[in-house]
């Protein structure tokens, strides 16, 4: 069933493009794996520029096959900005997949276990991501500021969903502050990021939905002496109220 009652009905067009859309998206993934891999030993900005190659491809394939575009607000407040920390909503794969075009070059805080999954997941490993083991979180946090520091001083922006996990567009959930936390720590300022993408793409979801995903990017949070409580209650305040006119 549709996400959304004023989504079409399910019916064999939407199921065959989301199918055709699956096995691009996987096979695409294991031959740009397999380029990145090779190119192990070039410089990082061409193995980022190959899986941003990638990242196109697959949204083309979906905008061709199940219908989805998508639009993008506020390029304005991160054009004159070196470097930030982006907090941004996470519903769905379309923005672990479209940020890596729509943000600067940046590392991505993600699970360690990731970095495991045969081809792609031994890609993702050469692309400066900040792989962390949830289930040791003073670890797990450490390694966020310890890494985070250093790509941000390396010209990196540091993307992170604080959700931690994909929600459904309906659905609230915490705010981790450990984003907040490397903003306290660097006073690098913070880029909320809101977005309906688990409307049209759901999470875990196999059947892609016709329509247009919206990314609204807020301004920039200051970080300079202020505690990461504060810094992150100010971001989730964005967001929940840009959710809202999504």
């Amino acid at each position: 069933m549709p996400p959304n009652s004023s989504l079409p009905t399910l019916n064999f067009r939407i199921y065959l493009g989301s199918l055709l859309f699956s096995m691009c998206m996987a096979f695409s993934a294991v031959v740009i794996g397999l380029i990145i891999l090779a190119c192990y030993f070039f410089p990082f900005s061409v193995r980022y520029q190959a899986s941003q190659l990638w990242v196109r491809f697959t949204l083309g394939t979906a905008r061709l096959f199940c219908g989805i575009h998508y639009q993008v607000e506020g390029l304005e407040h991160i054009k004159d900005i070196p470097v930030a920390i982006v907090l941004s909503k996470h519903q769905s794969a379309f923005e672990t997949l479209a940020l890596r075009i729509i943000l600067p070059h940046h590392a991505v805080l993600l699970k360690k276990s990731l970095l495991r999954l045969p081809v792609w997941g031994w890609a993702m490993a050469t692309l400066k991501p900040i792989a962390i083991d949830r289930s040791q979180k003073r670890h797990a946090l450490r390694a966020l500021v310890e890494k985070g520091r250093g790509y941000l001083q390396e010209g990196l922006w540091v993307l992170i969903f604080p959700e931690g996990t994909r929600a459904a567009p309906d659905e609230t959930t915490k705010f981790n502050a450990g984003g907040a936390l490397l903003a306290e720590k660097t006073a690098y300022p913070v880029i909320p990021i809101a977005l309906n993408s688990g409307t049209y793409w759901p999470r875990n979801g196999f059947i892609k939905y016709p329509g247009t995903i919206k990314v609204k990017i807020g301004p920039p949070i200051s970080s300079q002496n202020r505690k990461a409580s504060d810094i992150n209650n100010e971001a989730i305040a964005w967001i929940t109220q840009a959710m809202a006119t999504l």
